[in-house]
């Protein structure tokens, strides 16, 4: 079994300097892993595309590896607050605050959906869909 890296939104948020930060905190944990293989299409271009995805039960939020972006050339969309990561226990997390989202479509078996996904440093994982 591999470690793999997790992401966990706290309902709880800050006010500091002016900006709201949700904390969204990465935990990890030995156990299974479940890889979906999902069709991502750009809304802008409607160019669609086949990409293996983790599924996350830890985390309400939903990414998007910027390696990926960049790649494909993803329209990105500015945050108006910027997402802080941090680690389970509360610290700061190495990984830069999400700044920028992505809008997709996202098709899996007969399901197709409309989604937003937060851009961030994920690795070797091109999307992780976590629990909505």
């Amino acid at each position: 079994m591999q470690q793999s890296s997790l992401w966990r939104e706290v309902p709880k948020s800050t006010a500091r300097e002016g900006r709201i930060e949700r904390d969204v905190r990465r935990m990890f944990k030995i156990l299974r892993e479940v890889w979906l293989n999902i069709g991502v299409e750009k809304i802008d271009m409607h160019k669609g595309m086949t990409v293996k995805a983790l599924l996350d039960s830890g985390t309400m939020e939903i990414f998007m590896d910027k390696k990926m972006v960049v790649k494909h050339r993803f329209k990105l969309q500015k945050l108006k607050r910027p997402v802080v990561v941090r680690n389970l226990d509360g610290t700061n997390n190495n990984v830069e605050a999400i700044t920028h989202q992505v809008e997709i479509n996202m098709y899996y078996k007969s399901h197709v959906e409309r989604m937003k996904m937060g851009v961030c440093n994920l690795g070797r994982t091109d999307i992780i869909l976590g629990m909505l």
